[in-house]
């Protein structure tokens, strides 16, 4: 029975092969559409996207933060580097997300293409020390620790939800759609 999250979704195996790992989440994210569309009437479910202080900018800079996260700290269990060791989470939970405002479109690029570059380094060094299967350095509170694989993963589905408020976001500016 895999363990649920506080909306009743099922977590996908940290450690698990590529069947249990893929289908683990592809049912979350069927619990996930499942979550977002409960209890809603006709109205709810017909409803168009409203404001939001989301920018692609914003994106940009926390798509770094989350390949520096899962990369960096927690596959090789390494500190934080500029700019994230300097920023009070607690204070401020969605630091990457605002601040992107006061960053140039040169910055916020070379940010995310310099952490893309890193990630794909630190990647490559642990397929090499274990493949899919080697853990995480670092672990959830209870000992257990994610494997390559879930890493990988998860980092689709990062990607894969805010590419989907990417497109929107790009056709609000100036019409282009697509994949």
């Amino acid at each position: 029975m895999p363990d649920m999250d506080e909306q009743g979704r099922p977590e996908p195996p940290l450690a698990a092969d590529e069947t249990s790992t893929l289908l683990g989440f592809l049912e979350f994210h069927r619990a996930t559409l499942t979550w977002k569309c409960a209890g809603l009437d006709a109205g709810g479910l017909g409803a168009t996207v409203g404001a939001s202080s989301m920018t692609l900018g914003g994106m940009l800079k926390h798509l770094a933060f989350v390949e520096d996260y899962w990369c960096s700290r927690w596959l090789h269990g390494r500190d934080p580097e500029p700019p994230w060791d300097t920023v009070d989470w607690k204070a401020d939970p969605d630091w990457d997300w605002h601040s992107a405002a006061e960053d140039t479109p040169e910055q916020l690029h070379a940010l995310w293409q310099d952490t893309v570059a890193r990630s794909r380094s630190l990647v490559a060094q642990a397929l090499a020390d274990g493949g899919l299967e080697r853990l995480a350095r670092r672990t959830w509170p209870d000992g257990r620790a994610p494997s390559l694989r879930w890493i990988l993963v998860h980092l689709v589905e990062e990607y894969a939800r805010h590419n989907g408020h990417a497109d929107l976001l790009r056709e609000s500016l100036d019409g282009r759609t697509g994949e």
